[in-house]
């Protein structure tokens, strides 16, 4: 399992990561408010405004300081260990 860092020392695993969003959208908004009511949020962002969503394949939402553009190259990175067992 592939644990990647979402800011303040918080870590997700990858491989439940379906997308990562901006928050600024009303349809973004309104599945915030619904997630919360649900108790199924997380929020990692430590009191900072929220700047992205991820997206788990669970239904939860995790809320992050972090920018979209500073996680994604995160979850596309990959070890040389990795990259070798995808080639065998």
């Amino acid at each position: 399992m592939k644990l990647i860092g979402i800011g303040f020392g918080n870590l997700v695993a990858a491989e439940r990561v379906i997308s990562i969003v901006s928050p600024e959208s009303a349809p973004i908004k309104r599945m915030i408010q619904e997630v919360r009511e649900r108790g199924e949020l997380i929020d990692a962002s430590f009191g900072r405004s929220t700047r992205s969503v991820l997206v788990l394949d669970n239904g939860y939402l995790v809320l992050s300081a972090l920018t979209p553009e500073t996680l994604s190259p995160r979850f596309g990175e990959q070890s040389e260990e990795e990259s070798t067992k995808e080639h065998d």
